[in-house]
């Protein structure tokens, strides 16, 4: 049944009108990803907008997970999260600076880090994938939903909508990566299916209300659309699948924007061509390495005629604030390669 309903999924999705590819004579898009948890991390970001736009950054990524002051489903609001208002002064910034913004929020996946359990699954511990187990989930790297619970999806497109209105957004980050638990023998509805069907069905779901519903473009991480043992690639258990989610990059529509993260250097990046060749745009993404970040654009660069090659993200995941993101050292190398 899960199959069928993918199928009938990516046949729509195939029907619907693509995400336009970039002209081969675009500029590229330059993007910084960096997170907001309150409102001091948002105003922060204000005299840094215009430095960013210099640099030639024309996308910022903003992750906000739960840190927000929920008005949807106040019982999820952080104790001193990001305010609507502060939300739209960095929107009206961006837009001043002609930088396009992407509100972001961690979807299935990431659901814990360390001892600390997010909000969705604190609040409503039933949604877990793993329900009652890891006690301070102890001997697991992050929890994860269930994408079969009926209740989760309401819940999380309120939250959907509430970050697009805030940032007045037209595209979102869905997150997805390093989902390590999926179709747990714990959880009742998922046990004994296909890793890779349910992690579709997921993207799938929220691509419907993403991009059908709302009209906004649908960003997601990479890695786990990877085959982790194809040494093509030869990538970490990190930024590549083993534990069988990867088909499902032959199950959702192409109009998904993949980012294909990569923070070592090596001497080639095969799921670039990979993910061009399945006919998905592509925004490759460095971390803190300055070496990597170059060696990452360098290879990138050699698929640029290729129009669905959309350029570079930059992220930092908390090595800087949000002050000195255009002091960032791999921006600061790379960012005439990207003009």
């Amino acid at each position: 049944m899960i199959l069928m309903l993918l199928v009938i999924c990516v046949m729509l999705g195939a029907c619907s009108p693509a995400v336009p590819p970039k002209p081969s004579d675009a500029p590229a898009l330059a993007g910084m990803h960096t997170l907001i948890h309150n409102d001091d991390e948002g105003l922060a970001l204000l005299p840094t907008i215009p430095k960013l736009s210099k640099r030639g950054i024309n996308a910022l990524v903003v992750e906000v997970n739960y840190n927000f002051d929920w008005k949807s489903r106040p019982e999820l609001a952080a104790d001193d999260g990001l305010t609507l208002q502060t939300a739209r002064e960095v929107a009206k910034a961006c837009r001043d600076n002609g930088i396009r913004i992407i509100p972001a929020f961690n979807c299935l996946g990431h659901q814990s880090w360390g001892e600390r359990t997010m909000a969705l699954l604190k609040v409503y511990p039933q949604l877990d994938e793993t329900p009652g187990q890891y006690p301070k989930n102890k001997g697991i790297y992050c929890r994860s939903w269930c994408p079969l619970n009926p209740e989760v999806n309401p819940i999380v497109f309120d939250l959907m909508d509430e970050l697009i209105d805030a940032f007045q957004a037209d595209a979102f980050h869905v997150g997805m990566d390093e989902v390590l638990i999926i179709a747990s023998d714990f959880c009742p509805r998922c046990k004994g299916k296909d890793p890779a069907e349910l992690f579709a069905k997921a993207i799938n779901d929220y691509r419907a209300h993403l991009v059908d519903v709302n009209k906004v473009e649908m960003f997601m991480w990479g890695d786990r659309l990877i085959n982790g043992a194809d040494p093509a690639t030869s990538y970490s258990k990190w930024e590549a699948s083993f534990n069988n989610t990867y088909p499902a990059v032959d199950l959702i529509p192409k109009d998904i924007i993949i980012c294909d993260w990569h923070y070592k250097e090596q001497e080639s990046y095969g799921s670039i061509p990979y993910f061009l060749s399945k006919g998905f745009c592509v925004w490759p993404a460095s971390c803190n390495e300055t070496a990597a970040a170059s060696a990452l654009i360098d290879y990138s660069q050699s698929y640029w005629s290729d129009p669905q090659m959309l350029g570079h993200l930059f992220t930092h995941w908390g090595l800087t604030d949000n002050q000195s993101l255009a002091k960032w050292p791999p921006l600061v190398k790379n960012f005439r390669k990207l003009r």
